[in-house]
Formats: structure tokens, C-alpha cells, sequence
């Protein structure tokens, strides 16, 4: 057996689990949103920080990475890591994965992809549409939630990552 997930935000540089292969590429139609709240690893029931999600949106592309998780052992430890990590999202898509932004054909099919939902009675967690000011707002508090890793560490990461996809 083999599993593919999709990681277009903290998972892009931690993964948590053992892989065999990790592609650079995209997938179609959606794009990156600062919509979730977090109450666990970025933030607290009372301060919930903002983490990324996806939301559809016709044209556009989501960069990020694919992680090949083989045997069936692993799969299951991958799949059980990530359900307590990705726990506030409450929706997962087995999407098409790209590398060559020319291609029709995808380089893997069914990648799994958690997202979050804006359906408040699916997600209490979803905080919506901010304004960029209230986001950069955010990224200067400190974390109080349990991961160690502030937003800003999140931001600076995922902005490493997306320089050297597209400065190559």
C-alpha cells in the first residue's frame, strides 16, 4: 500500500512522520488562506492564532510538497500522527498532485489534503476573512499554544520554502 499527503503549510519542513519520497509541486483550484483558528498548537480556546487552510478558487495553484508513506505500518502511524495534528480540520480531499505547471496529467493522483471548512456548525475553529493588518497583528503575539513554533516561525518557514520553488 501507498500513501501520498499533501502539505502546503507547516508540513512543507515538518512532516512527523517517515516518508520514502517528498515531491515539490501544486495542486489545482485552490489557494492558501490564513482562515483556521488554531486552539491547541497555535493558540488557546480564549487566543486562537491563525493558521493556513485551503479554499477553493477556480485558476489557481497551491505549492507544496508530497510525502510517499509506504507498508501499511507506516501508513497507519502517518494516519494516526496526523489526525491528532490536523485535528481542527475538519474536511480531507484526495486531490490531484502536479509537478509541471504545463501538464495536464498529474505526477500523482489522490493525495490526501486536510482542510477546513468555513461551515461554522462543521468547524467552530474557522475565524474567516482578516484583514492583512489584523494577521500581521497575530504574528506578533506571542505563542500560547503547545508547539513550540510561533506563526512568525510558521510564516518565515513557509516563505523559505516558496522563495526556492520559485528561484530556481
Amino acid at each position: 500500500m501507498v500513501l501520498w499527503v499533501f502539505g502546503y503549510g507547516s508540513l512543507i519542513w515538518k512532516s512527523g512522520f517517515d516518508y520514502k519520497e517528498r515531491l515539490v509541486g501544486f495542486i489545482r483550484g485552490y489557494r492558501r488562506v490564513f482562515y483556521q483558528g488554531s486552539t491547541d498548537h497555535r493558540g488557546t480556546p480564549s487566543h486562537p492564532g491563525r493558521t493556513v487552510t485551503l479554499e477553493p478558487h477556480d485558476g489557481e495553484l497551491c505549492w507544496g510538497v508530497a510525502y510517499k508513506v509506504s507498508g501499511e505500518e507506516n501508513e497507519q502511524i502517518a494516519l494516526s500522527y496526523l489526525e491528532v495534528r490536523e485535528k481542527q480540520y475538519d474536511d480531507k480531499a484526495y486531490l490531484d498532485f502536479y509537478t509541471d505547471p504545463s501538464s495536464s496529467v498529474p505526477a500523482v493522483r489522490g493525495v490526501l489534503v486536510y482542510i477546513a471548512s468555513p461551515d461554522k456548525r462543521l468547524n467552530k475553529n474557522y475565524l474567516g476573512l482578516a484583514s492583512l493588518e489584523e494577521i500581521a497583528k497575530m504574528q506578533r503575539c506571542p505563542c500560547h499554544g503547545s508547539c513550540g513554533h510561533c506563526t512568525r516561525n510558521s510564516l518565515k518557514e513557509r516563505n523559505k520554502f516558496m522563495m526556492s520553488i520559485c528561484c530556481r
